[in-house]
């Protein structure tokens, strides 16, 4: 008995299919470049990420003067700060977590683990905080330091350290947001012009990378 088909049969598309046909082929590929869903990152980075954007057209000047602030939860006028500053407000909205007074506690537990660029003798909780060294090796004593490698592996939410004009240490919240060609993530921070969302991931030499949350 001949069994006869109502409508042809569809060729099953293996593998070699799909090597086989130029436009399959590019289509998996194209799929799999794709940059990872915004829902698969961390809300912990989200919270952060739009903890530091709000602070875009509100901090419109970079000072870096010396400021007595008071203790804890210390801070200059909110139109006016560093790089650093930026990151500070950020972990007080997102986890109201106190950067200043961290940092304060840990130089006191263990002063000579910290830089010694500035001559000082002890600790000084009007200053430390906002000085990017001393973030840096906050963030490592506590297991927050990563490897540095291509653009895949900065994430949204990612701290990191530059060194802008050959010598001046700066830090940036990597945001959630792409650049034009969608290669890598913006970033937010404040390097002149008060706080600002910028392409410059890769803009100047990175010396460090950290994923920090309290």
């Amino acid at each position: 008995m001949v069994i006869k088909y109502a409508l042809p049969l569809q060729p099953v598309r293996t593998a070699t299919t799909v090597y086989k046909n130029p436009f399959l082929l590019l289509l998996t590929i194209c799929v799999l470049l794709l940059p990872a869903a915004h829902a698969e990152t961390d809300p912990r980075a989200i919270a952060l990420i739009k903890a530091a954007r709000a602070q875009i057209g509100v901090t419109r000047i970079y000072d870096g003067s010396y400021t007595r602030l008071s203790y804890p939860n210390g801070d200059v006028a909110p139109e006016r700060g560093v790089c650093s500053d930026v990151i500070i407000r950020a972990y007080r909205q997102a986890f109201g977590h106190d950067l200043q007074q961290e940092i304060h506690r840990d130089m006191k537990q263990a002063f000579s683990a910290y830089p010694r660029h500035w001559g000082l003798k002890t600790t000084d909780a009007n200053i430390d905080h906002r000085r990017v060294p001393n973030l840096q090796t906050f963030f490592t004593r506590h297991g927050a330091r990563l490897q540095n490698k291509s653009a895949p592996d900065y994430r949204p939410g990612d701290l990191v350290t530059q060194t802008v004009a050959e010598r001046l240490p700066h830090i940036v919240i990597v945001s959630d947001k792409r650049s034009a060609d969608g290669q890598r993530y913006l970033v937010i921070h404040n390097i002149g012009a008060g706080a600002q969302e910028e392409d410059s991931l890769f803009k100047f030499p990175i010396t460090g990378h950290y994923r920090y949350f309290p």
